[in-house]
């Protein structure tokens, strides 16, 4: 039996947008996209749609129909099932794909800024994510603007025109095509939510530097192929900003401040091989993870209670939890008796009274803070966290795709580990590979398989090679091989997405060369 409480039982939710704007649940990074670039478009206002009824596949074919009956596109009436099949591969997100019955529309592809226009939002729900990207975005408006600016190509927003001298690719085209004589309204019923400064700044400011990075490459890379990074980047910042909050926010509160020291690392298996020695080190992290997933649901639950009875700060709240906590207190006390009335006295199918007094009989007395902190742990609202917490970590984590940051192959035998897919790693091998000037601007470089592997540690916290941690510095022979065979790999994996060329059997000549060679 578990306690039942209904939200609002002395704290309004457990959500607290000033650790983490995300009302953790699993997520499709695709519509994650599509619902942050809602918020670029306005400026964090809320919008709604004018077209207020289902969109669906045959509803954009007529809006193409339309289209051609204006002289604006040639081809749709001649050529019905090629325009579906376009429609199908390259510009829609489906849910349930090919269910005759359940597969429904849910937003056009992130290909361009407007691609929320076509959008059916109960398919759509990201659960805050593109919120907690946006307020990470705000503090840097050079790269908000680039990013805007980029994915705007092709209109112009004052006029609302196509703008027909850019060269567009035909999906991208399209899109703009469906979508413009689409209009979208402020949402006069509802204000902008006021968007708090990042929890974890200098995470936010790496997500900003990673993007203006990517915008290096706007004009070398195809549109498709930047889109692709920028949702592995969006999946890559939520997952680490996440599993670094869940680390660091307990020992926020146990020091009464967030000026902490961030130590936060984790084991990344590159070697595709569930048996491999590197393996029990990449799987340590992740169970670690997860284990302290109870630390950072307390700490939580500790910050909602403070900032409920007083509004203040985040900041104020871990020094009012370190300082001046009255325990004892009569608020928190009367919290309680008022949980334990809601209950029968004797239920053998409920939890009931009696199950609350066990629950609590072995807190030092008249600790009614830590009483209150546990209750709401202990019930269905903090079971909920439990589950959904880890749900989205996969999400973000983009587990068992070719963009993965963790691995898992659902067998107790092969736990889930941190690894790293060709596609992350590919993208963060065009990013560190450009150097930034001291008068300004990004030049390329060639970097070594050591140094590159070092840049992944310092930038993201993400070990390949353990030699030299210091957590790692009681390792034995074993250890050192296990990190030796995960270079090999390290190696092995740069090779295939062709950055990497054995030219010769010096060390100093064994570079990863730049795809894209930018010259200052």
């Amino acid at each position: 039996m578990i306690l039942k409480l209904k939200k609002g039982t002395g704290v309004k939710t457990f959500l607290n947008r000033d650790i983490l704007y995300v009302d953790v649940k699993s997520v499709k990074l695709d519509r994650v996209l599509t619902n942050l670039f809602i918020k670029m478009y306005a400026d964090g206002a809320p919008v709604s749609l004018a077209y207020r009824k289902e969109y669906t596949i045959d509803t954009l074919k007529d809006n193409l129909g339309t289209l051609e009956g204006q002289g604006v596109i040639k081809g749709v009436k001649d050529n019905p099932d090629g325009v579906e099949d376009w429609l199908r591969s390259s510009l829609l997100e489906l849910v349930n794909r090919g269910n005759v019955i359940k597969e429904h529309v849910s937003t056009l592809k992130p290909l361009h800024l407007l691609s929320f226009r076509v959008q059916n939002n109960k398919y759509c729900r990201d659960y805050r994510a593109s919120d907690q990207l946006y307020l990470m975005l705000k503090i840097n408006p050079e790269v908000m603007k680039g990013l805007v600016k980029y994915l705007s190509k092709g209109w112009d927003k004052s006029t609302g025109d196509i703008i027909t001298q850019e060269d567009l690719d035909v999906d991208t085209a399209g899109i703009l095509y469906i979508t413009k004589p689409l209009r979208e309204r402020k949402n006069m019923n509802k204000e902008a939510d006021i968007i708090p400064l990042p929890f974890l700044e200098k995470q936010a400011q790496l997500f900003n530097d990673d993007i203006r990075r990517l915008l290096i490459y706007k004009d070398k890379l195809p549109r498709a192929v930047f889109i692709d990074y920028l949702r592995i980047l969006c999946g890559l910042h939520l997952a680490l900003y996440t599993m670094k909050v869940v680390y660091i926010l307990p020992k926020m509160v146990e020091a009464g401040t967030r000026n902490i020291d961030d130590d936060w690392s984790m084991v990344v298996d590159l070697t595709d091989n569930l048996d491999s020695i590197v393996s029990p080190y990449a799987c340590k992290d992740i169970e670690l993870m997860e284990n302290s997933y109870g630390r950072y649901i307390r700490a939580t639950y500790m910050a909602d209670i403070i900032q409920e009875r007083k509004e203040c700060s985040i900041d104020e709240a871990l020094r009012i939890l370190k300082e001046d906590n009255d325990k004892q207190g009569e608020y928190y006390e009367l919290i309680l008796k008022g949980i334990k009335k809601t209950l029968p006295e004797k239920d053998e199918k409920e939890f009931d009274q009696n199950d609350f007094n066990e629950m609590l009989e072995y807190f030092p007395e008249n600790d009614y803070f830590d009483m209150f902190v546990h209750v709401l742990e202990k019930s269905n609202l903090g079971s909920y966290q439990y589950r959904y917490l880890r749900e989205f970590i996969d999400s973000v984590c983009m587990k068992n795709s070719p963009s993965m940051l963790m691995a898992d192959s659902r067998s107790k035998r092969h736990p889930r580990r941190g690894a790293l897919g060709s596609k992350l790693l590919e993208t963060m091998v065009q990013l560190l590979v450009l150097n930034e000037k001291p008068n300004g601007g990004y030049e390329t470089r060639s970097l070594s398989i050591d140094e590159l592997a070092a840049a992944i540690r310092k930038r993201y916290g993400l070990i390949i090679n353990g030699v030299g941690e210091e957590r790692f510095a009681d390792g034995d022979v074993e250890m050192n091989a296990a990190f030796a065979a995960n270079m090999d790999a390290f190696k092995n994996k740069l090779r295939q997405i062709g950055f990497y060329t054995d030219m010769s059997d010096a060390c100093i000549l064994q570079k990863i060369r730049p795809r894209y060679k930018l010259e200052g």
